[in-house]
């Protein structure tokens, strides 16, 4: 039985649009702008392959394998499938992503209408009700098409576009030439901090929640299922691509507002303000709470599906509470503490995550070889390591000295030559002992 029409399949558009629609992507692009001046085009064009092609491919990859990120990782081998699956969802989940999305709103929303003495009660008030909201909207991932798709993901468009409209009509200021380093590689630059919005590993975590929404209007059929994924990413990807270039050109306007602004939030914030005055405030801080509620409910839906599968004795409904409960804790008392662990982890783990997404689209051309998989795995896996190591301070100086000499180690990307070389000795390998067997 196939009950997915066409307005379901732009509601799942919106829906995945939404997702990847978080508070970082939202003040990425205008400082990329900013530093890219004249050459923006040419920087957004390399940071739109890494931001949103590589998501894309991500939750095609998931869907293409079956049901999750355990089935796609278990290609290289079952207990890999297990536990970088693990690691994964807690980094992306309740130890890291989850929590921020609160915190993040909270700084850009309402921090500035707060007085210092009362933030702190404020920031603990206001997590117990975002958490609460996530909670709800997280019990039945069912709805979430109908409920992204119908209220939330239609207004966070419309302010966006709001936002970008007004900044066009009446520009802040001039575009202004190049900056460091989008003076020389705006594209290579553009293409590498798109890669650092690290939403390809977001990607594997989201896929199951696309997924299922599929299956919950009786879609069953493998093809199909990957038809319509492809249907509405397709869909998401130009919508992206549009807001992306959007705050990317109001941020070349900003340097006459922003001048000295050390992040995207900053240029973002003073641009509005320039703009709009308090009401662009309030604006923006609705914009940024749409946007970090619906990458909250996705990665908290996605979280809770793979640990109730996983381990079965725990429903559904209580990892939802599980991961808001700590979410709430964590945004309040442990969450600088747990960026200095966790972003290096996250450097570790994320060319995995490309590494495992690029190699699965090759899965026929080289006949799903386990030892493709356990090769491009393994040489990404020990410079990331190695790349661990050095964000927390910790570098290993005889392996550092190595591992500098490969092309792009410097821009943190060094594991692509050795994974493209190790994959084609894994099929070597495979290719040779499949010939030895009688």
């Amino acid at each position: 039985m196939n009950d997915f029409t066409n307005k379901d399949t732009l509601k799942l558009g919106l829906l995945m649009f939404a997702l990847f629609f978080g508070a970082g992507n939202l003040i990425f692009p205008p400082l990329v702008g900013q530093l890219a001046g004249g050459n923006v085009w040419i920087a957004i064009a390399g940071f739109l392959i890494t931001g949103v092609g590589l998501p894309f491919l991500g939750v095609v990859a998931v869907a293409m394998s079956g049901s999750q990120l355990r089935d796609l990782a278990g290609k290289a081998h079952p207990l890999f499938g297990l536990v970088f699956a693990i690691i994964v969802y807690l980094a992306l989940g309740p130890l890291f992503a989850v929590p921020r999305t609160a915190t993040v709103t909270f700084e850009m929303g309402l921090a500035p209408f707060t007085s210092d003495s009362a933030e702190r009660i404020a920031l603990l008030l206001f997590t117990f009700l975002f958490f609460a909201v996530t909670a709800w909207l997280s019990m039945k991932p069912s709805k979430l098409v109908d409920r992204f798709g119908n209220v939330l993901t239609p207004v966070l468009l419309a302010l966006v576009a709001f936002i970008v409209t007004i900044g066009i009509i009446r520009p802040a200021g001039t575009i202004g030439p190049p900056q460091e380093p989008y003076v020389q590689n705006p594209f290579i630059k553009g293409f590498i901090e798109g890669y650092l919005t690290m939403d390809a590993m977001a990607a594997l975590v989201f896929g199951i929640v696309v997924i299922n929404a599929i299956k919950a209007k009786g879609v069953s059929d493998k093809k199909v299922t990957l038809a319509i994924t492809m249907k509405a990413g397709a869909f998401a990807v130009a919508g992206l691509c549009l807001v992306y270039a959007g705050l990317a050109y109001l941020g070349t306007t900003s340097r006459l507002v922003a001048p000295n602004a050390a992040n995207g939030g900053e240029v973002l914030t003073q641009l509005v303000y320039s703009l709009l005055g308090t009401t662009g405030q309030v604006l923006l801080g609705l914009a940024v709470l749409l946007a970090c509620l619906t990458t909250s409910v996705g990665l908290t839906s996605s979280c809770a599906a793979f640990f109730s599968d996983t381990f079965p004795k725990f429903s559904y409904r209580l990892v939802v509470l599980i991961i808001c409960i700590f979410s709430a804790f964590i945004a309040n008392i442990g969450l600088t503490q747990l960026i200095h662990i966790t972003l290096p982890v996250l450097i570790g783990i994320y060319p995995l995550a490309i590494v495992l997404i690029t190699v699965s689209f090759f899965h026929n051309w080289f006949n799903g070889h386990r030892e493709v998989y356990l090769f491009a795995l393994a040489a990404a896996g020990v410079v990331g390591f190695a790349d661990m190591l050095k964000a927390f301070g910790l570098p290993i100086a005889p392996v550092t000295d190595v591992l500098r000499h490969l092309p792009l180690y410097e821009q943190g990307i060094g594991w692509i030559l050795p994974a493209i070389v190790f994959a084609g000795i894994g099929y070597v390998i495979a290719t040779v002992q499949k010939g030895a067997r009688p």
